[in-house]
């Protein structure tokens, strides 16, 4: 991961639907499929689930799965109140979502800490030297950021240089269909050798090539909670990408996923591409292309017909 010592496998799974969609016994089978195949890394949030998610976890670390060799991955920070929760990145409710957090999952410590969000009405100063006590008692082993401008980003970074431990790795989306943080983020982490994490690397599921045609019963595109979620790439421009990756499936007798994860973990800054599968039948499918590699001239072809639009003042560096 970056500049650290901490291995990731190139896969994360991601746990967005664990305790509502995807129950306890799918979740398993879910996990062991992505274990079996060398997959260590789990990404999850105190809100996935409807707030069960890190509960499903811990039940099945617990039960099922080796602690010593699952890298978990969580969010904060949330205060909790009467209507549910609020988020904060203050003292006491950062430190309070790290401690709710390791009693969730039923364990000691966070591999990686995220803040998902910058909180305005609190200083920086104040949710670094946080984290720092998280750093300095072992609860927490490595922090990051996650949805963040670059410019917050490189705020949290030099600052966090005065921490027991630095910044470490970026979360953020990343996908053919979702390629913005090429702008500045990207290049800056490279630059400093900061690790980066590429959540929805199948574009909310769009690059699967499901909703081409229709939107299924049973996509997230036709679920109330999450339609609104994927409805962003049902757009005509996205359409255009989707159909050249199938176009690419179809012609080298793979699955769009294939296609799409290939030119995703392709991008030597991309430490590790989370995916969010639902069902076994999805894990399945996309560990089963995880030996696919695209051929560089399709990767080429991809990346221009995915060229996001740049303007003022990225392109300026680059007319002059």
């Amino acid at each position: 991961m970056g500049n650290t010592g901490l291995t990731v496998s190139e896969l994360g799974l991601g746990t967005l639907t664990w305790g509502r969609d995807t129950m306890l016994s799918e979740a398993e089978s879910l996990w062991r499929r992505f274990h079996d195949a060398g997959g260590n890394l789990i990404d999850t949030a105190p809100t996935y689930g409807e707030g069960q998610a890190e509960s499903v976890i811990g039940e099945l670390l617990t039960t099922t799965f080796d602690r010593n060799q699952t890298v978990l991955v969580t969010k904060g920070g949330y205060r909790e109140t009467g209507t549910g929760l609020t988020f904060s990145n203050s003292r006491n409710a950062l430190l309070q979502s790290i401690d709710r957090s390791l009693a969730r999952l039923q364990t000691d410590y966070i591999d990686v800490f995220l803040l998902e969000r910058r909180d305005h009405n609190t200083p920086v100063e104040e949710t670094l030297s946080a984290l720092d006590m998280a750093l300095r008692s072992g609860r927490v082993r490595y922090f990051g950021v996650s949805n963040l401008s670059a410019w917050d980003t490189a705020e949290i970074y030099y600052l966090s240089h005065h921490l027991s431990s630095p910044m470490a790795v970026v979360e953020a989306e990343y996908s053919l269909l979702q390629r913005g943080v090429e702008r500045e983020l990207l290049p800056a982490l490279e630059r400093h050798s900061i690790g980066f994490f590429a959540w929805s690397a199948l574009a909310r599921g769009v690059l699967t090539g499901k909703y081409r045609h229709s939107t299924p019963a049973d996509s997230r595109a036709a679920s109330p909670q999450l339609a609104a979620f994927v409805a962003p790439y049902l757009t005509d421009r996205s359409a255009k990408v989707v159909e050249a990756v199938a176009a690419t499936a179809q012609g080298l007798d793979v699955t769009p996923t294939d296609v799409a994860l290939s030119w995703l973990t392709q991008q030597n800054r991309v430490h590790c591409a989370l995916v969010g599968p639902r069902t076994t039948q999805q894990i399945t499918q996309i560990l089963a292309g995880t030996t696919f590699e695209l051929p560089q001239p399709l990767v080429e072809a991809l990346t221009e017909v995915s060229q996001p639009q740049l303007g003022y003042p990225e392109t300026f560096a680059v007319e002059v």
